[in-house]
């Protein structure tokens, strides 16, 4: 029996010595962290406070925000030349950024409740968005090409045009993503 509470010992000496026992701990939070990315789909449970940076679609909100920011400073900075289809163009991408922001705020101070509502209410506007963006990139593509014809590839403004193309189809595929897995989501409240 002595022998028995040595070995236990020695054991828990060597786990700490190695850090064991702090490496156990990190491997359960991110077991919870997958634990949640995976039942979200099933269980139907909208999550709150740091667990959105954990579950699939909402950890999405971050590359949505990042990437429409970029968006909008790379068709700003073309002097908004033409006007009216890049207007639209500013105008679809700041909305998008605003209300998702505002969107990460309710689904971070936990104000849905876990409600059907909110299921319901988040696969409408990342739907909504997907297609607004969609029909900005469209344009704004449409725009690039016009640009490249009459002025010649070399200019700064094309430049910043084929980015701002890049980026605003990049969003646009992170939107449509996010609708699928809150649709998914939803289906399961």
């Amino acid at each position: 029996m002595d022998s028995t509470r040595r070995r236990g010992r020695l054991k828990s000496t060597v786990h700490s010595m190695v850090g064991l026992h702090g490496m156990h701990q990190d491997e359960q939070r991110t077991s919870r962290c997958a634990h949640m990315a995976t039942n979200t789909g099933q269980m139907g449970y909208l999550p709150r406070g740091g667990a959105i940076f954990c579950t699939i679609p909402d950890i999405l909100y971050l590359p949505e925000l990042v990437s429409g920011g970029l968006v909008v400073s790379l068709v700003g900075s073309t002097y908004v030349y033409p006007a009216n289809p890049q207007a639209y163009v500013i105008s679809v991408a700041i909305f998008c950024f605003i209300m998702t922001f505002l969107w990460l705020l309710i689904f971070a101070c936990g104000s849905h409740q876990n409600r059907n509502f909110w299921a319901s209410a988040d696969v409408a506007y990342h739907g909504f968005a997907a297609l607004l963006y969609l029909s900005a990139s469209v344009l704004l593509a449409f725009i690039t090409v016009l640009f490249s014809a009459d002025n010649g590839k070399d200019t700064l403004f094309y430049k910043l045009d084929v980015a701002a193309v890049v980026f605003s189809f990049f969003t646009t595929l992170m939107y449509v993503i996010h609708t699928i897995f809150s649709a998914i989501r939803w289906k399961s409240f």
